[in-house]
């Protein structure tokens, strides 16, 4: 089998932090988002990996590389325009000549991929769509499935009054697999939607199309600074299994210091006499000096923040300045070069 991730989003609704680092290799816990789904794929054997790209390719590849540090092999194609989701999988056609699993790239989850690879087999599909079962399914289209897991039909962002008859909470999951001649439903060099063209297509042909519930995962949609800082907050809270976070001895905490034992800590951060570091991620070299207080925030490499500053449920992008007594209160969102004078308040 191959794999193709899409990943081609400007993360528009991740910004400020998308501005200078796209949305594939925005780090969750210090590793580019990315490799969470490389790894994935590669539990199940998956080496072949195809990139669908089209914001800021280059920063994404010199990030990767070619994969093979990663013992995977990675391509890059380039999208022309924004193809939709079907439209970047025609465009990789020419790669393609196995069943593919398609990955939407925005999508942390730690699915074991064989279960979705077994059924679909089994059941000798020319498709399937992965469902998640979710609280709140009027934000989404739902997905009813029938006795044998064929799918039946989709409903588009139900109204509440809707969903209290339907009886059903399965959104799509972002994780297909698609065997090649499904390749010859879509249109080349057009925009073509799975959801809305393909899918709904499939239907109408009565092809061999079926489903997978994973009710027993962790799935989350990062495109969010609210997702972002929730994926950490589930992440050093034990949510997602199978996560390895890596351990750095190149530190350097003065004996005053306090770091709880969640936080993530990158290579070469200094934390001075009186910093306290709760439920918090530190990129590579960040400096918190004196007597500040961080507490379930994410702070990117180069950043400095300041004496007696405190920071609560915030994002600060890479190579920022925060000046001493500063507050940052929930959910500040700041992007890459950001400096905030002494004494800020947001």
């Amino acid at each position: 089998m191959q794999a193709l991730i899409l990943a081609g989003g400007e993360g528009t609704r991740l910004r400020p932090l998308t501005l200078n680092t796209p949305k594939p290799i925005v780090p969750i816990a210090n590793q580019p988002f990315l490799l969470r789904q490389i790894d994935l794929l590669k539990k199940v054997g998956i080496t072949d990996i195809i990139l669908s790209l089209n914001y800021q390719p280059s920063a994404i590849e010199k990030v990767l590389g070619d994969g093979s540090e990663f013992g995977v092999d990675l391509r890059y194609l380039i999208e022309p325009a924004p193809l939709g989701t079907a439209g970047a999988y025609k465009f990789a056609e020419e790669f393609l000549d196995t069943a593919t699993i398609v990955l939407n790239g925005d999508i942390l989850t730690d699915i074991d991929l064989q279960y979705v690879v077994d059924q679909h087999r089994k059941l000798n599909s020319i498709a399937t769509i992965v469902l998640t079962p979710v609280e709140n399914p009027a934000a989404y289209g739902l997905v009813e499935l029938g006795n044998n897991f064929e799918v039946l039909r989709f409903v588009e962002k139900p109204k509440a009054e809707e969903i209290a008859t339907l009886n059903l909470n399965t959104i799509n999951a972002g994780i297909y697999i698609f065997e090649p001649n499904i390749l010859n439903l879509i249109p080349k060099d057009e925009k073509y939607s799975f959801e809305y063209q393909l899918f709904p297509d499939l239907l109408k042909r009565k092809e061999a199309f079926h489903g997978f519930v994973a009710d027993d995962i962790y799935w989350l949609d990062i495109g969010t600074p609210e997702r972002y800082l929730q994926a950490h907050d589930d992440l050093m809270s034990g949510k997602i299994r199978d996560f390895e976070v890596e351990k750095f001895e190149n530190l350097e905490i003065d004996e005053n210091a306090e770091v709880d034992d969640k936080s993530v800590i990158g290579e070469g951060c200094q934390i001075k006499s009186g910093a306290k570091i709760i439920n918090s991620v530190l990129g590579e070299n960040v400096i918190i000096e004196e007597d500040c207080s961080i507490s379930n925030s994410v702070i990117w490499d180069e950043t400095i923040v300041e004496n007696q500053t405190v920071i609560l449920h915030s994002v600060i992008g890479k190579n920022s300045r925060i000046g001493k007594n500063v507050c940052l209160s929930k959910n500040s969102i700041l992007g890459d070069n950001t400096i905030l004078t002494d004494f800020s308040i947001s």
